[in-house]
């Protein structure tokens, strides 16, 4: 068996698209109109509901089951540039842990939590 990638349900493919490729710098692989690829194996499917056989208001925003990971070797760049993005709900604000891994928490536009963060001195 063979991992292939990770599928999120977002309303908007376009302003999701947007959102991944400039916050997080994300390249499209494949790009079939309602269904995105990314390089980093993470998909984008408007539409969830048809595809996997779903009433509409079983895909639950906030489910707060999983996380996206993302590691940022410019965090607080990445602080910044998030504040860009007037409209994201932050779930805490950055936490520094004793190991030196700072964490931030916060929502992307259909209530996916992500997870970015930084070892410090990492390479």
């Amino acid at each position: 068996m063979k991992y292939i990638c990770t599928v999120v349900s977002v309303a908007d493919i376009n302003a999701a698209r947007e959102f991944y490729e400039d916050l997080f710098g994300l390249e499209v692989y494949q790009d079939y109109g309602k269904n995105i690829a990314f390089t980093c194996g993470l998909a984008l499917q408007q539409d969830f509901d048809w595809p996997v056989n779903l009433p509409k208001e079983k895909v639950l925003k906030k489910s707060n089951n999983a996380e996206i990971v993302f590691e940022e070797q410019d965090f607080d760049g990445f602080l910044n540039k998030l504040k860009e993005y007037p409209d994201v709900e932050y779930l805490e604000e950055v936490i520094e842990h004793s190991w030196g891994q700072r964490v931030i928490r916060f929502y992307d536009l259909d209530g996916h939590s992500r997870l970015t963060d930084k070892v410090n001195g990492a390479e």
